[in-house]
């Protein structure tokens, strides 16, 4: 399919708005944060409130939405951003849309970021931020063994990270809800050569990514915590539902993921958007089919926990 007109548009958008390169990581978050509520566009107010959960180096800042007079299943969230960028802030939009649309009480993770703080530290305030939920369901709304995990990007990198360690731990997840994940360092996918440049996030952006997060000689970047394509064995982890866009570098190993649980007898749901590109799932002010995506992860997670 061809690229989709809106997706064009907001790409000729980005490339005139860009912060330039010599932008420091501080000011490239704020931009961000500011940005992203007239990007989502409008979105029907949902309650939530912020809080903290400890974590290994600290409190953890969450945001949870949703919570009613009725317990309700729970989804814990992690925003993407390629664990440099993006916060509670800028995935507000997604967690109260996901929160209304699936009855779920969300709880949206502010893990660390690097370059202040490199792999592990996401991995590890995600895992702990999904222990806390398990064992604590109770004190935010949420019911108690009716538990999912998700992300876009690389907080779908997390989400996948922890459904493996969820498995291991005997904690059982309903979902792993994965958008356009980060599943493996390997770039020299396909996707990665194809979709190289001019498809909002270029092949150089995202090894920028990687080094941020796992300098190179400072870490495995195969490592499962890492790459969860790379994991020894993935039969056992909850059961997935995997979205994938066209035009991303991170397509083929999204793709590559979903068939591997497929493989290793986990139900997967895989949906490729034609025509998209990374990152629109959090812009239904400028592409439509944002919509399309976020109802379809919201019908997942009420099939999920039914």
């Amino acid at each position: 399919m061809t690229l989709d007109p809106q997706a064009r548009a907001y790409i000729e958008w980005w490339e005139g708005h860009a912060p330039a390169p010599d932008v420091p990581v501080a000011e490239r978050r704020r931009l961000g944060d500011e940005a992203s509520a007239e990007l989502f566009g409008p979105c029907e107010a949902v309650a939530c409130h912020d809080r903290s959960v400890p974590g290994p180096a600290g409190e953890i800042p969450v945001r949870v939405y949703g919570a009613g007079d009725e317990p309700a299943p729970v989804l814990v969230f992690f925003h993407g951003g390629g664990w440099v960028v993006g916060s509670i802030v800028s995935h507000d939009g997604v967690c109260a849309t996901l929160a209304r649309l699936s009855g779920c009480v969300v709880v949206s993770v502010e893990y660390r970021l690097a370059p202040e703080h490199p792999f592990p530290a996401a991995v590890d305030d995600a895992w702990a931020a999904t222990q806390w939920v398990a064992e604590h369901a109770g004190e935010i709304g949420g019911e108690p063994g009716r538990l999912a995990v998700g992300g876009d990007s690389s907080g779908g990198n997390l989400a996948a990270v922890c459904a493996l360690r969820a498995r291991d731990a005997g904690i059982p997840l309903a979902l792993q809800l994965l958008v356009y994940p980060v599943c493996d360092a390997d770039s020299e996918r396909a996707s990665w050569r194809e979709f190289a440049d001019g498809y909002f996030l270029t092949r150089e952006v995202m090894l920028a990514f990687w080094q941020a997060y796992i300098p190179e000689g400072e870490g495995d970047r195969f490592h499962p915590d890492a790459s969860p394509l790379r994991a020894a064995d993935v039969a056992g982890v909850a059961p997935a539902f995997v979205l994938t866009a066209e035009y991303d570098v991170l397509r083929d190993e999204g793709e590559a993921y979903a068939d591997r649980l497929q493989e290793a007898g986990v139900p997967v749901a895989l949906h490729r958007y034609d025509g998209m590109i990374h990152g629109f799932y959090r812009l239904p002010g400028m592409i439509d089919r944002a919509n399309d995506a976020l109802a379809e992860s919201a019908l997942a997670l009420r099939e999920a926990f039914a």
